[in-house]
């Protein structure tokens, strides 16, 4: 369906306006390192200084304030006390450069024609695409005079993609303000197809939590010497075989709670034999969970602990033996379990005294979020509004989000981004070529329209 609202066209030059800026994250040089206080802010202030122009009701019936140095808080005031509402997204990019890019990652350009049209750049999907609609419906609804029956607060995050440190604050803020947190939507899931075998209608899959976000160093020091002499086993060598031990033995897969409901809310619109099992997903436990383990990426990481070595680094000259080794690993620790296990097991893989293993960061999994009650069902009805043919479920996030900072104030934070995506447009998440289709972009404002209402 082609949007007809005049409206769309100039929503939709806005979001290009604002994926032209580039917003990059500050990023680690090396291991444990953080170059952010060295980092050049003026994107973001263009980003800041570009809303401000951009949206003027906003700007007029709204307060803001600067929270962390860029992270941006909006306070809508409400009609009566009660649990404030908070909608949020990141404004901040993961680094791309033109090559291998079909457009260039900055330049949010347009492609195609009617419902095949397609914007490119970095930010459509992650995050900025999100952060865009919010404004456009927020935008609308101020203009038109609307004042929500408690507050609600947008809050657009400038460091999600390294530290999370402007939500963290703003938690923090409201904390000291004495303000209750209801409500929290932030990016997630998506409307997706193809999640199960058998099921063919669309899937709106919603976090109600998020695995923990944990990084280890593996270490190995020992003597160094010239190269022509090696020992029998290198500090990278040892290294190498910590890794290889920890790649064969990965984390036992299990199914939650929340994948359990998962699996049994889609299973349903299922066909066959495969629609009686995951509709009886309790009693084929074992069976699904060596399914899932196997079927792909994407449910294998739903239920396991994943880890992924992300930095190497050893060794300064090319005739030198390294004295020191070291690895990161980004673990992503399924619910159920904790940092500490994680740290426990990863020894136990690893079997040799020799390399150190440490936590450089760390986070728990989230936890888990109402399914049921007012606020859910007020998600799940925006949803629908939005999605009619989609069947709603929850899951469990194996990303992380800014989010997690709300699960210590609420239990109805949730992780959604109302667009559609296919498996080929959330794999260019963090790579190149990411991507949205201009279509689901205009039903994602349509989505952020109804929920506001119904606030």
């Amino acid at each position: 369906m082609i949007s007809d609202d005049p409206r769309d066209a100039d929503a939709l030059a806005r979001l290009r306006e604002l994926i032209r800026i580039p917003t990059v994250s500050p990023l680690a040089t090396g291991i444990g390192e953080n170059t952010e206080a060295s980092a050049d802010w003026s994107p973001f202030d263009a980003f800041a200084a570009a809303l401000e122009r951009l949206y003027p009701a906003i700007h007029r019936v709204l307060s803001r304030e600067v929270v962390a140095g860029h992270t941006l808080l909006y306070r809508w005031v409400g009609q009566e006390p009660g649990a404030a509402a908070v909608l949020m997204a990141h404004y901040d990019v993961v680094p791309a450069t033109d090559e291998g890019w079909t457009h260039p990652p900055f330049a949010a350009e347009v492609s195609g024609e009617g419902a095949d049209r397609v914007l490119w750049g970095r930010g459509t999907l992650d995050n900025k695409g999100s952060a865009t609609t919010i404004l456009e419906a927020a935008e609308s609804a101020a203009a038109a005079g609307f004042t929500p029956r408690h507050d609600v607060y947008l809050l657009f995050g400038h460091d999600e993609e390294t530290a999370g440190t402007g939500a963290e604050a703003v938690v923090a803020l409201l904390r000291e303000r004495g303000v209750t947190v209801g409500f929290v939507l932030d990016e997630g899931g998506a409307v997706v197809e193809k999640l199960f075998p058998t099921v063919d209608v669309p899937i709106a899959v919603v976090g109600v939590s998020e695995k923990g976000t944990t990084s280890f160093t593996l270490t190995v020091e020992q003597q160094g010497g010239h190269a022509s002499t090696p020992p029998r086993l290198t500090a990278t060598a040892r290294l190498a075989r910590a890794i290889v031990r920890v790649t064969d033995r990965p984390f036992r897969a299990r199914l939650n709670a929340v994948t359990e409901r998962m699996i049994r809310t889609v299973g349903a619109h299922g066909r066959g034999p495969l629609k009686f099992v995951f509709t009886r997903a309790n009693l084929f436990r074992p069976l699904l969970v060596a399914v899932f383990a196997r079927m792909s990426d994407e449910t294998a990481a739903i239920v396991r602990t994943t880890v992924a070595v992300t930095q190497l680094s050893a060794g300064l000259a090319a005739n030198a033996l390294a004295e020191r080794a070291q690895a990161v690993l980004n673990v992503r620790i399924a619910i159920g379990s904790t940092v500490e296990q994680t740290r426990r097991q990863l020894e136990r893989a690893i079997a040799d005294p020799l390399v150190r293993v440490e936590i450089l960061s760390a986070n728990d999994p989230a936890p888990v979020s109402r399914m049921d009650g007012p606020e859910w069902n007020l998600l799940a009805e925006s949803i629908t509004a939005a999605y009619p043919t989609a069947v709603v479920t929850p899951y469990v996030q194996t990303s992380a989000t800014d989010s997690r900072q709300f699960s210590r104030v609420s239990r109805t934070v949730y992780r959604f981004s109302p667009f559609e995506m296919s498996a080929e447009e959330r794999g260019t998440l963090h790579a190149k070529n990411e991507r949205m289709h201009v279509q689901t972009f205009f039903t994602g404002i349509r989505f952020y329209e109804g929920l506001i209402a119904r606030l």
